[in-house]
């Protein structure tokens, strides 16, 4: 078995996180802020959680101690807690509706979440969600009563929000933070749905959603223990990809470039250069084969999404009854979380967003053009709070971008001898402090929002 390393190269002792924004360099925030994550309060999250008894969507509401109302309002107090420590710097909102006629929501049910928004400085309406489910079950999806402590699926996700919350709270960013406890996830997803709903009416420009579920458990179904590795699953091509944008990228390529693709890209480097004994594997899947998770109702309404979720699953400590057969135990409880695992999944999570959320948007508009030339060109539109750009190119067959040139503040780039035909390519933009957004590919594949049309050249 391998051990965990916890430490960053962390200071022992960080003064109080500064309330206002400051110049600082990517390192040294991510060390202060990672400093700050708590297994303490991480545990005591996952145990408050678990001690609802059951979470399940169509559980108890009106108890002050059991079922998912009792869930939600802890929570509630949670994120109201947060905000008066951080002097009001949070909003907390409960998006929902009444949910029935569905295969698993037979009955009138109301579906509420509970979401604290951290407003941007600079830049509010470009926004970065994380998300985890409240809700939990056990083997009979349509069993409320009974005990689904539910203490991996998803209270660690929970947990590592409100985490995110207490920490990123006491920062500022030019961008919005979003953390979001959702429910009617084992009900089909409604939860997820409405905040996305909500995220769109509300005119947020999401540039990430990362959907923490299931990130606390180390013992694989095998009995290996692996507590280095975290997966993160991002979709290929765009869900609302139309029928031009799929010829034009069947042909021209782009399969493995969709925005959730390069935001999974971005995630993974960010592990590598501030976690210890943590690596980042990037499944090229939008979930687990055959399966679903909240960023599915995000990804459906064309906003990036991916699924960080634990490397190795154990089934017998997932939707089941609690009990012991033949010498197994089966059920999701307290003691299949792993604290340190789970605050090493926080401290991902911390830092990714808060430097995609102190870097600029990434690049609209990216164009490139190179056919029957021996050199690439590549242009963007500028982007607000920009002061570079970075275009980056890499082999068609390698997972991750390995050649990158800065263009300065200039919005297009010739690459001299670097031939179309031969790479795939994309475009970063980059903060005066050196804060760097994820790569976009060109064109409406790899586009993270849908871009206004350029002026004639």
């Amino acid at each position: 078995m391998r051990t965990l390393t916890i430490g960053l190269a962390l200071a022992a002792v960080f003064a109080a996180i500064p309330a206002a924004a400051q110049t600082v360099d990517e390192q040294t925030l991510v060390n202060r802020l990672a400093s700050h994550v708590s297994t303490a309060r991480l545990r005591a999250d996952v145990e408050s959680m678990v001690g609802f008894g059951t979470r399940h969507t169509l559980s108890e509401t009106e108890s002050d101690t059991r079922g998912v109302g009792a869930a939600r309002r802890w929570v509630e107090r949670e994120f109201q807690t947060i905000g008066r420590d951080c002097g009001g710097c949070l909003e907390v909102v409960m998006p929902g509706e009444t949910v029935t006629a569905q295969p698993r929501i037979p009955v009138p049910t109301e579906v509420v979440n509970v979401v604290a928004i951290q407003r941007g400085t600079t830049d509010p309406d470009r926004v970065i969600v994380i998300t985890g489910h409240l809700d939990s079950r056990v083997t009979d999806v349509m069993n409320a009563t009974d005990d689904a402590p539910g203490a991996n699926d998803d209270a660690s996700g929970v947990a590592a929000l409100i985490e995110a919350a207490r920490i990123l709270s006491r920062e500022r960013f030019p961008a919005t933070l979003v953390y979001a406890a959702l429910t009617g996830e084992e009900q089909g997803l409604h939860g997820a749905r409405i905040l996305a709903e909500y995220a769109r009416a509300n005119g947020w420009q999401v540039m990430a959603n990362l959907n923490n579920d299931m990130v606390g458990n180390i013992e694989g179904q095998s009995g290996v223990i692996d507590n280095t590795r975290i997966r993160v699953f991002a979709e290929g091509t765009r869900t609302l990809e139309t029928q031009a944008e799929a010829d034009s990228r069947r042909y021209n390529g782009g399969e493995v470039d969709s925005p959730s693709r390069n935001l999974a890209r971005f995630i993974d480097g960010i592990a590598d250069r501030h976690l210890t004994n943590l690596d980042v594997e990037m499944v090229y899947r939008t979930d687990r084969y055959g399966r679903g998770g909240d960023q599915v109702a995000f990804l459906r309404l064309g906003f990036p999404a991916v699924r960080i979720t634990e490397g190795s699953e154990n089934y017998d400590r997932q939707h089941q009854d609690l009990r012991t057969e033949e010498g197994v135990v089966y059920g999701d409880t307290l003691d299949g979380v792993d604290f340190d695992y789970l605050a090493q999944a926080t401290r991902l999570n911390i830092a990714t967003m808060a430097v995609m959320a102190r870097a600029p948007a990434p690049p609209t508009n990216v164009t490139i053009a190179g056919a029957v030339l021996p050199d690439t060109t590549l242009r963007w539109a500028a982007v607000p709070g920009a002061a570079s750009y970075r275009v980056w190119w890499r082999s068609t067959t390698s997972p991750q971008w390995t050649h990158s040139r800065s263009a300065g503040n200039a919005t297009e780039l010739t690459l001299p001898g670097v031939v179309i035909d031969d790479f795939f390519f994309g475009v970063s933009s980059v903060s005066q402090d050196g804060y760097e957004s994820p790569v976009v590919f060109p064109g409406p594949a790899g586009a993270f929002v849908p871009a206004p049309p350029r002026p004639a050249r």
